[in-house]
């Protein structure tokens, strides 16, 4: 067990002074996690990982043969000690229409798993469409996207803000255009954009504006057989997406794939870049690959993870754990710095967040913004914050890893402008 400690004053302090420095280049790789999370009561949000699968799952267990077969190919991945889940049941059908052949598997043959497939992508690109709800009830402002569009909107840097997301919704883009900020995501024209795998490829194209790279592909993305170009309209079914399963890595090794994912190693190695991801679990592999060759290629580069890793139902508990395979992977890479819940990964050593002093009432407004002292941990504390005469311990709860805590940390570096406008208008 390791007993060496990291004081979240210290280090958020520098991620403060990172962020309106000009002296860094900045990127942002947001994961699905970004898509989840609320501004308020009214914003309306991509549902979990869990929800869709329960969701999808219910939607075609209407089908009895799909619901049989479906009740055993749970069974299966469950008897591999896997999650069943969206991506797990996806790789599993995936798998068997590789090998099915002209016989049959679960009660279904090679056309009616062809089928299934279609079904389960049809429904998880129906519930990533929230934007149609959110734009049918005016819901934009209730996007915590828009509070980010704004940060970026005020925040006076040198260097463009480049974002790379795996999620394929529209929230970045209702977000950004909400707070009418330029950004540029890879499409040239105005009848039928097309993706212009040249542009992304140059760091210096466009470079006053912000960038959205959709890493997984997006709503609205169709590759076009005549012209054999990728364009961009309205979603349909036909929508090119890397969807969640094992086939995604020979997937994000072609157009437009590719040239986003060389976007993303060649902004890591430039000089003095640092990538802050957030929502994002280091899962995917090929993500993974480029971020860590591009590292090892750059003396100067550095990435920045905000990782939410509690789990909900194990009383609070956190998986960065000593053992976990992202704390080995950071202690591997000096260069990659995991900022947990509880624990962190920073300059290869895995340690506990622990203040180093107690605050006084005027620190203890700003350490609010991003670390709960009085958080509970686990098992011990039975979901029970603690009260009245404890002693002071120094331990607590990152909170940016979530990202609309992040996201109230980046807002309040701009308040005072804000504010300041505000008072001269």
């Amino acid at each position: 067990m390791s007993e060496t400690s990291h004081d979240p004053s210290e280090y958020i302090k520098g991620l403060q002074e990172l962020l309106v420095s000009d002296k860094k280049k900045i990127a942002f790789l947001f994961g699905a996690g970004t898509s989840l999370s609320k501004k308020n009561d009214n914003s309306i949000i991509v549902p979990a990982i869990d929800k869709m699968t329960d969701d999808i799952e219910s939607e075609l267990n209407n089908t009895e043969e799909y619901k049989t077969g479906l009740k055993e190919i749970r069974a299966e991945i469950e008897a591999q000690n896997k999650k069943y889940n969206i991506e797990t049941l996806l790789s599993h059908i995936e798998q068997k229409i590789q090998v099915i052949g002209k016989g049959a598997l679960n009660g279904l043959n090679e056309n009616e798993f062809i089928e299934l497939l279609k079904k389960i992508k049809d429904e998880i690109r129906e519930k990533v469409s929230v934007h149609k709800e959110i734009i049918k009830n005016n819901k934009i402002k209730s996007l915590i996207h828009v509070d980010f569009a704004e940060w970026i909107n005020r925040a006076n840097r040198k260097h463009p803000i480049e974002i790379f997301t795996t999620n394929y919704d529209y929230l970045f883009e209702l977000g950004l255009e909400e707070e009418k900020v330029p950004f540029y995501d890879g499409f040239t024209g105005s009848y039928e954009p097309f993706f212009n795998s040249a542009s992304v490829e140059a760091m210096d194209f466009i470079p006053n504006q912000t960038k959205l790279w959709k890493i997984h592909g997006s709503l609205g993305w169709h590759f076009d057989d005549k012209t054999k170009k990728v364009l961009r309209k309205n979603s349909d079914s036909h929508d090119i997406l890397i969807y969640p399963s094992f086939l995604k890595y020979n997937e994000s090794k072609k157009q437009p794939y590719t040239a986003l994912m060389d976007r993303l190693t060649n902004f890591l190695k430039q000089p003095d870049t640092v990538l802050i991801t957030c929502g994002y679990s280091f899962g995917d592999e090929h993500i993974n690959e480029r971020i860590l060759t591009a590292l090892n290629s750059n003396t100067s580069g550095h990435v920045i993870s905000l990782f939410y890793d509690i789990i909900q139902d194990k009383d609070k508990a956190c998986s960065l754990t000593e053992d976990a395979k992202l704390t080995k992977l950071a202690k591997s890479n000096r260069k990659l710095s995991v900022y947990g819940c509880r624990n962190a990964v920073i300059g290869g050593k895995y340690g506990c967040w622990k203040l180093k002093r107690e605050p006084d009432k005027d620190d203890t407004i700003n350490i609010n913004l991003y670390f709960d002292e009085d958080a509970p941990c686990g098992d011990e504390e039975k979901g029970k914050e603690k009260k009245g005469a404890e002693i002071w311990t120094g331990e607590g709860e990152l909170l940016l890893p979530d990202f609309t805590k992040f996201i109230a940390f980046l807002q309040s570096m701009i308040l005072e402008d804000k504010l300041f406008g505000e008072n001269i208008e």
